[in-house]
């Protein structure tokens, strides 16, 4: 009797899906000594169709509730997975520890209370920063692309990869291949830049930091990393209108030239384990049912064999917004035929994957080489050898005090200093008794989208950052002045009569973005609206509100005034320059953004941010970047050259405010003796840098090629070399700019790369209007 009550006990354990890890243990795809291609034919042969499609979908651990003690609860594992593994796991927007124990009871359920014991993919946002509070938050991206800084962004993400690691977390979110050349997108604070080399070179740099190299992750991530995501595959950062999820309107072309490079190179160089599509469509086909891009350029033409997680609800907006799919169960299909493995946030069209398999239309096999890849990867992340994860307290290992100076210091090679009329900076407190600091944005942190909180307990303002720094030396005169998009004036006043009562001004102005998660949602003096980030489009790009009211009446006491901007994206500040006597972009710094933003101010940082974007004088000047083609300026010139366009508009020049790889330093730079050489399948310039001032500081040389005549039209000038350089007051270095020739080949008229014979020139210097060297080179 007791043997057979134990027989059905394991009869009925089994037919419920909580069959134990132990009991399938020796099966072939739980042998680490097999390859990853046996394991998961292994795997795949064993499990039911409905098993398969859950492996294509996505579920959030916000589902999971925690007793009195803190422990997570077994009725809300059930209630969230039922006995059935997922494909992925979101991590919610809560506190770091509470993120490790919804973890940990997640992986124990799914590898000992599931049928085959699938662990899943934990996946989280990691932009710039694990999106958790109690994580260290680096400045925003668009920021981190002003550091042309590569070496500085890898390292950033090996810290990301470690904190994310300590709350289960397998995969990141993250980074952006985005090439943003529309100001007016929200999403342009996400993006590295407007360039397509400065993006290639940061987002390859971010994923290495966050994988580990690619001879490493190519067999599996290492121990301390996590897999990279990139996104948003292709073009999106290009809409229509710059509205976000808007048509990209780009021909084949440009889409190669431009917006698939870095894409490829985040393939091709840095073995990037997954890729998002985007929101939008191109030529009238939403991505994530171009079978051409998802299948045709990414897998088959760049051997991509990671898998491919779909943006969140994409798939059905090819139902209810796109209009190309009639209801979910088309959505469903198109999206998986096209090459989409997983659907986030799931259940809606993928649910319907089982009925289109048994009503004959879905072949399973489309089914099975989804769930492969997923799986694949799995094995590559060590999901299935690795010990179960374990919820420590390991806050210690979090926000250390390294982290945080890793933060500051990005912040710090991050700001740009855009105007210093008359050397007004640095300050001098000991030549200051007084200092104005105000604006809307003087006291309040600004972290930017993709952070978990907007509360000023999580980082330094300006205001405190300028406190703290000044001491007791010098009094600061507060005043908030206005807010950031209110139309109230009633406290512009009291910011005049603070810049009256004190020496100089600091006037702190910009803007706002959302946080994703809720927490830290608004402000609760204020009912400020999010001026930038996911959605949070803008018309015009001025300062919003009654900040330019605020300006104005500051700028008329006539005190030395430092305009310091916080904000997500370049603005049209044509005018306030002119009222002010310096201008410093910080972007959102990040939470050592106040502290950084005093040393630069007073000098003991020498800035050294270059612009990754072009700053246009209106907004009519969009579209405006560094990479035009030659006809994009203008023809009827009266009196003009390509590199100093006359009236091409009735009253205006269509140049920029502030060029793409501007900033001004402390100190001045000098270059010199240029020479180029041809050496197999690069072009190596070298000359020399000199600091020629009185301050040590960093230039970034940049290094920028014309192909004098192609088949296609190629840009004016366009970046393919860059290199931060940091020289002591008086030292001189030789430095080395390397050409790839791969990077010279342009898309002919057939549509093939090629290299083409001829000339080419080079221009070196430290932007793109600022070149201090130049030669060229043939080709034969």
């Amino acid at each position: 009797m007791k043997r057979k009550t134990m027989l059905f006990c394991l009869y009925l354990s089994c037919s419920l899906g909580i069959h134990s890890l132990a009991a399938t243990s020796d099966l072939p795809y739980k042998d680490p000594k097999l390859s990853v291609e046996q394991r998961v034919t292994d795997l795949l042969g064993r499990m039911t169709l409905e098993e398969k499609v859950a492996q294509l979908n996505m579920k959030s651990l916000s589902g999971l509730k925690t007793n009195e003690k803190g422990k997570v609860t077994e009725s809300s594992l059930e209630a969230l997975f039922g006995g059935e593994s997922i494909g992925c796991l979101e991590s919610p927007f809560i506190e770091h520890g509470k993120i490790a124990a919804y973890s940990e009871a997640a992986d124990q359920y799914l590898r000992t209370k599931t049928r085959l014991g699938i662990p899943a993919i934990q996946i989280a946002e990691c932009l710039h920063g694990h999106m958790a509070l109690g994580a260290t938050i680096f400045p925003q991206s668009i920021g981190l692309g002003s550091t042309w800084n590569p070496e500085l962004i890898r390292e950033m993400a090996g810290v990301i990869a470690q904190e994310a690691l300590l709350a289960g977390v397998d995969q990141a979110l993250s980074p952006l291949f985005d090439i943003a050349r529309d100001p007016r997108y929200g999403r342009v604070e996400e993006c590295y830049g407007e360039d397509p080399y400065l993006v290639k070179e940061m987002g390859v740099a971010f994923v290495k930091g966050l994988q580990g190299e690619p001879e490493q992750s190519s067999k599996g991530i290492a121990p301390g990393k996590l897999a990279a995501m990139g996104k948003h595959f292709v073009a999106y950062s290009k809409p229509e209108a710059g509205i976000n999820i808007a048509p990209a309107l780009v021909g084949e072309r440009e889409l190669r030239e431009d917006h698939l490079y870095p894409f490829e190179a985040a393939v091709k160089e840095a073995n990037i384990y997954s890729i998002m599509p985007g929101y939008h469509e191109i030529d009238g086909v939403p991505i994530h049912a171009s079978k051409w891009l998802l299948k045709d350029i990414l897998r088959d033409e760049w051997g991509f064999d990671g898998y491919i997680f779909s943006d969140y609800g994409a798939i059905g907006m090819m139902n209810y917004l796109h209009h190309t799919a009639d209801g979910p169960k088309e959505t469903g299909f198109q999206a998986i035929t096209a090459g989409v493995d997983v659907e986030a946030p799931g259940a809606y069209g993928y649910k319907h994957l089982v009925e289109l398999v048994k009503e004959g239309r879905l072949p399973e096999s489309v089914v099975d080489e989804r769930v492969r890849c997923v799986l694949t990867i799995k094995f590559k992340m060590g999901l299935f050898d690795r010990p179960f994860k374990v919820h420590k307290d390991d806050q210690q290992k979090v926000h250390t005090k390294e982290n945080v100076d890793l933060a500051r210091r990005i912040a710090e090679e991050s700001i740009v200093l855009l105007q210093n009329n008359d050397n007004v900076l640095p300050l001098d407190k000991n030549k200051l008794k007084s200092l104005a600091v105000i604006g809307p944005n003087a006291d309040k942190v600004q972290f930017g989208d993709y952070s978990p909180t907007k509360n000023n307990d999580y980082g330094i303002t300006v205001l405190q950052g300028l406190r703290s720094y000044l001491g007791d030396e010098v009094k600061v005169n507060y005043a908030l002045g206005c807010g950031i998009t209110s139309l109230f004036t009633d406290s512009i006043a009291s910011a005049v009569e603070a810049a009256k009562n004190s020496d100089a001004v600091i006037l702190v102005l910009g803007g706002t973005s959302q946080t994703l998660s809720g927490i830290g949602w608004g402000d609760e003096n204020s009912k400020e609206l999010a001026t930038c980030g996911e959605g949070y489009d803008r018309n015009e790009l001025d300062f919003p509100g009654v900040q330019p009211q605020l300006l104005e009446a500051v700028a008329a006491t006539g005190k030395p005034i430092v305009l310091v901007m916080i904000n997500g994206r370049p603005l049209t500040i044509g005018e306030e320059a002119k009222k002010v006597n310096a201008v410093v972009e910080a972007w959102y710094p990040g939470e050592k953004g106040g502290e950084a933003v005093a040393r630069v101010l007073f000098g003991e940082v020498n800035p050294s941010g270059r612009l990754s974007m072009t700053f246009p004088p209106t907004t009519g000047h969009i579209p405006l970047y560094a990479a035009q083609k030659p006809s994009a300026r203008g023809f009827y010139k009266s009196p003009g050259t390509p590199e100093n366009p006359g009236r091409d508009y009735v009253f205006s020049q269509p140049k920029p405010l502030f060029c793409f790889g501007h900033g001004l330093s402390y100190t001045t730079f000098e270059y010199k003796n240029m020479h180029i050489k041809e050496a197999g399948d690069v072009v190596r310039v070298s000359c020399e840098l000199a600091n020629t001032g009185k301050r040590d500081g960093a230039e970034v040389a940049q290094l920028y090629v014309r192909d004098v005549v192609s088949s296609t039209s190629t840009p004016l000038k366009a970046l393919k070399a860059f290199q931060k350089v940091y020289l002591k007051a008086g030292e001189a270095k030789t430095i080395e700019l390397v050409v790839k020739k791969e990077d010279l080949k342009v898309w002919n008229p057939e549509m093939k790369k090629v290299l083409e014979p001829g000339e080419f020139k080079v221009m070196v210097g430290s932007s793109v209007e600022d070149i201090r060297l130049d030669g060229s080179f043939d080709v034969r």
